[in-house]
């Protein structure tokens, strides 16, 4: 496994190489809509909610992380699905700035390309915030929200395998990777695109996951890895079963 600061090297030139390709040719306009883009997926909803309520530092807590996750063990289910829905929004909101520039609307390959480019400026600015010193989330809420802007069947199809993990095992970070795996597979294979760009999207967004998520490999792999504190009494309920059996 890679250590932290290697996996933070590692995430940076990967974001650095998908943004060389996805920058190529544009002009100050769709530059500064990327800006935004960014300074939108820099929003520190965790932090935010933290400090203002509770008067702590989410990320001084549980895993360190300023994500959904992190937020519902330590804050609870409340406002980590407050946090999850509002960072589910910045992708959506970021990569739909695509809207601004009118002859977007007419290509249907160049508008898909440009909503990609926005959506990982929004997932970059959550993984390293500007507002927040660059300690961030792992980016996957709001990578959804991308997902959901420019392919809601997708979207909805990696929403299921997200739930049904989780359902099954109660571990965000396990759900997580596999519906980001379950996203390449769809659109590689399921729905075979054949834009080639957008497929080597799919594939970078399984990787990009992965990297953000070694820790919690580590720790799944160890039987350490947190559960969210949902489906308690099913879970109740199984070991009282099992009790019986024995």
């Amino acid at each position: 496994m890679l250590t932290q600061s290697k996996t933070i090297v590692t995430v940076e030139r990967f974001c650095v190489f998908l943004f060389s390709n996805f920058l190529t040719n544009y002009s100050m306009k769709e530059f500064l809509l990327i800006a935004i883009a960014y300074f939108i997926g820099s929003l520190p909803t965790a932090v935010l909610i933290s400090k203002a309520l509770f008067g702590i530092d989410i990320r001084e807590y549980g895993s360190g992380n300023s994500g959904a996750t992190n937020t519902f063990r330590v804050l609870g289910p409340k406002w980590g699905t407050v946090v999850m829905i509002v960072d589910v929004i910045k992708g959506v909101a970021a990569t739909s700035l695509y809207i601004l520039l009118p002859y977007y609307l007419t290509s249907e390959l160049d508008r898909t390309n440009f909503m990609v480019g926005l959506g990982l400026a929004a997932v970059v600015g959550h993984i390293f915030p500007i507002w927040a010193d660059f300690r961030g989330g792992k980016g996957v809420a709001t990578l959804f929200g991308m997902i959901l802007a420019i392919q809601p069947l997708v979207a909805v199809c990696c929403v299921g395998v997200f739930l049904l993990v989780l359902y099954l095992t109660r571990f965000v970070s396990l759900s997580s990777i596999l519906a980001s795996i379950a996203f390449a597979v769809f659109i590689l294979v399921i729905f075979n695109e054949k834009e080639l760009l957008y497929r080597a999207f799919a594939i970078a967004v399984a990787l990009l996951v992965i990297l953000t998520h070694q820790k919690n490999i580590s720790r799944l792999l160890r039987g350490s890895e947190s559960k969210v504190p949902i489906l308690k009494h099913r879970d109740k309920k199984r070991e009282r079963r099992r009790n019986d059996l024995l």
